[in-house]
């Protein structure tokens, strides 16, 4: 029985230490979604030209969102990453909210003449947040189901499949053109020719994807959640 101990004992230390571990990542990796999430949306703000195609300059920070969501997934479980989910939507329709609310707000003329170019940046056009909450989450919860599947059924009947990598490029092949096509003809459709509303969904995916290859090694910041 005294053998059994120091064993024990080291068992212990090993499986604590992963414990806050894993409790620090999650700290991180959440609030580094919930920021990307935000910083996105602000940056969406302004419309670049990219090789040819009118692009918003949030499209180059969004799609780490993906990968971070597979980092909260990895490290905290898959209940925590669709609470995650829902309360960067709702952070985000509040910040909406936030900016409409300001920009209301009458101006001290005196001392602050920029009323106009603060109202014409950040009021939000409701049609187009709503479409873009609605992507995030649809997406993002569709992207957790797969990293869910690919991790529990697809890993263990194929070889190449226990790559870390192979769970964010599958769960981000589906969600990525889903939140670019649901976000396109949400916020678009009717109000622009189809062939410029086509033109942003592929302008998306494209800069996503390319985005996405950048951010796979991410997915070895973080250990795996404890029993799973």
């Amino acid at each position: 029985m005294k053998r059994t101990e120091p064993r024990h004992r080291a068992s212990s230390t090993r499986t604590r230490d992963v414990t806050e571990a894993l409790g620090t990542a999650g700290i991180i990796v959440v609030a580094a979604y919930i920021a990307a999430q935000m910083l996105s949306d602000v940056l969406s703000l302004k419309i670049a030209w990219v090789a040819g195609f009118s692009v918003d300059v949030g499209t180059f920070v969004y799609p780490f969102t993906f990968t971070l969501r597979d980092l909260v997934h990895k490290s905290l479980g898959k209940a925590a990453a669709r609470t995650v989910i829902v309360a960067a939507g709702a952070i985000n329709l509040v910040m909406a909210g936030a900016f409409a609310f300001a920009a209301w707000l009458p101006p001290d003329t005196a001392s602050w003449p920029l009323q106009e170019s603060f109202a014409a940046v950040l009021t939000p056009v409701w049609r187009i947040v709503i479409a873009s909450i609605a992507a995030e989450v649809l997406s993002e919860m569709v992207d957790t189901e797969i990293y869910h599947l690919w991790v529990t059924r697809v890993a263990g009947r194929f070889h190449f499949a226990h790559h870390q990598w192979t769970r964010v490029l599958a769960s981000n092949a589906v969600s990525v053109p889903l939140d670019s096509l649901v976000f396109a003809w949400g916020a678009f459709a009717g109000q622009l020719p189809v062939a410029t509303v086509w033109s942003i969904f592929w302008a998306n995916v494209i800069l996503k994807g390319a985005v996405t290859l950048v951010s796979l090694p991410g997915i070895y910041l973080v250990p795996d959640k404890v029993g799973e």
